[in-house]
């Protein structure tokens, strides 16, 4: 089981980072993509996925709260972060009309020129949509017959945005949102329309920490090692067996960001 999305350069990991990443090998966790949200992240997400080779990998981008960051300066850190072979997708980028931490043109911009250098150096891309999903789909859609790949992270939407997503081909993630009794039932009830080949896992640690967890964690962190509840959980929605669920998401992400 691969743990698609792991914000590992949070300030939540600084004391144990090294007993995080040990702690989800011991759970029975096969990899880490550690998320990069603006230059200096991402540079740090490479960092961080370097010193655990064939364990850990990163991605490059500009998250849509940090858009009004972006600068040439910027483009060439990640233009140069990619060529790194522990960098396997440009992201987390897209819109974000929830917050709306930078306007909206920013973020469009931003989005747009992080899907064009990903189609120039033919890597998938690692999607953040909130509350905006046709301002999402339409900026993305051209670019998607460029694209090697791409998947929408920690998606919470509708029944037609879903629908949307898996119609324009992109593969799914899905945290332990799901797994909130309050949130998460809508979704829930979504998950048997992900086709298996489309299905990604990820807790988002270390946020989304699953309500349902028996007993719960002492802490409100969330963490990679507790991507073994989330599978459990969601192959029970799903109807399916929770050994071959997670032998299914370890070989999507590793056919998604064609690690070896």
């Amino acid at each position: 089981m691969f743990d698609i999305g792991v914000n590992l350069t949070s300030t939540q990991f600084a004391a144990d980072r090294d007993k995080v990443v040990k702690r989800a090998r011991e759970a029975g966790v096969t990899g880490l993509l550690i998320t990069g949200t603006n230059a200096l992240e991402s540079q740090q997400a490479q960092r961080l996925a370097e010193r655990q080779p064939d364990f850990c990998w990163s991605t490059a981008g500009v998250h849509p709260h940090h858009a009004s960051e972006w600068s040439n300066e910027t483009a060439s850190t990640l233009r140069r972060l990619a060529e790194r072979p522990q960098v396997v997708a440009i992201g987390e980028c897209g819109l974000d009309f929830n917050r709306n931490l930078s306007a909206h043109d920013q973020q469009e911009y931003a989005f747009d020129a992080q899907l064009a250098l990903a189609a120039e150096l033919n890597m998938p891309v690692f999607l953040h949509c909130r509350e905006a999903h046709d301002r999402f789909a339409a900026v993305l859609a051209p670019w998607l017959p460029k694209l090697p790949g791409a998947v929408m992270h920690c998606f919470t939407g509708t029944r037609e945005e879903l629908e949307s997503c898996l119609a324009m081909g992109l593969s799914i993630g899905i945290t332990g949102w799901v797994c909130d009794e309050r949130r998460g039932l809508a979704l829930r009830e979504m998950l048997p329309l992900i086709p298996a080949e489309r299905l990604l896992l990820e807790t988002d640690a270390p946020w989304l920490l699953p309500r349902d967890m028996h007993p719960r964690p002492t802490s409100r962190r969330n963490e990679p090692c507790f991507l073994p509840h989330i599978v459990q959980q969601v192959a029970l929605w799903r109807g399916e067996d929770r050994d071959t669920l997670a032998a299914q998401v370890d070989r999507n992400a590793r056919t998604l960001f064609r690690l070896a």
